[in-house]
């Protein structure tokens, strides 16, 4: 998940939360609000520029304060899930339609929601297949989640279909990792990367506009939008959000699950 937020500028910290970007802005406010609230009790003038000349002095002030609106931000995030997640358990249960590895039996279900052209899925795609191959009692689902499309461009819905098209001939992962790695992911890519990886293109389109597959790709929206999800890349294990997408910490977090 990315946000194209702009550096604070250097001589004026305050300037910054003024641009009014997302959660800065509301702890900015918070801060301000404070000052107004202090003023009649402070001793000596000027409290609002003392309050001003000391947030310049120690601007590290602002960033503490903002991290830490970040994790609360992210604890509520998470807990709403698992919440919305607790309630729905029936769109988390085992579908045959979804590509996955690992035993269907396994005590630890790992469920990643992604679209192919999302910066953070690609950057830990490699990671999450040795995850993969770490743990090989634990059953790994791929939920195709194309979300990043807008008007006339459609790719991330193209690139799912054909990924889901692959898995049908039994090619689900080397197409999976080889759209990850994509760098400039188009449909004239997608097909490239089906044919490359053995996939049979005239079979795969069939496959791609069929009913099965509109039937998938809504089901999954319907789910992500349901259990409140916010962006990809998300991972649920045994039915709980992570609060970070690092693999080493999801890893931790599937290792906790087994002792559980």
């Amino acid at each position: 998940m990315t946000d194209d937020v702009p550096s604070p500028p250097a001589r004026d910290p305050l300037a910054f939360f003024a641009s009014g970007r997302g959660g800065a802005l509301a702890v900015a406010l918070s801060v301000v609000a404070l000052g107004l609230a202090a003023a009649p009790y402070a001793t000596g003038g000027g409290f609002g520029e003392k309050v001003r000349a000391y947030l310049i002095a120690n601007p590290q002030v602002l960033d503490e304060a903002v991290q830490a609106r970040q994790r609360a931000e992210e604890a509520d995030r998470v807990e709403t899930i698992n919440a919305n997640v607790a309630a729905n358990a029936g769109l988390l249960a085992p579908d045959p339609r979804d590509p996955a590895v690992g035993p269907a039996s396994a005590k630890v279900t790992v469920i990643e929601f992604f679209d192919y052209r999302c910066p953070g899925c690609k950057a830990v795609s490699e990671e999450f297949l040795a995850l993969i191959r770490a743990h090989p009692d634990v059953r790994f689902v791929f939920k195709e989640w194309p979300i990043l499309d807008r008007g006339d461009d459609t790719t991330s819905n193209y690139a799912a279909r054909a990924a889901l098209a692959a898995h049908a001939q039994g090619r689900y992962l080397p197409v999976h990792q080889a759209l990850m790695a994509e760098p400039a992911l188009d449909p004239a890519a997608v097909d490239r990367i089906l044919t490359e990886n053995g996939v049979d293109l005239a079979l795969a389109r069939t496959h791609m506009t069929s009913a099965e597959t509109d039937d998938l790709i809504s089901d999954i929206h319907t789910a992500g939008q349901t259990l409140g999800l916010v962006g990809t890349p998300t991972f649920l294990i045994n039915g709980r959000t992570t609060s970070t997408i690092n693999p080493v910490e999801v890893s931790a977090a599937i290792e906790a699950a087994k002792r559980s």
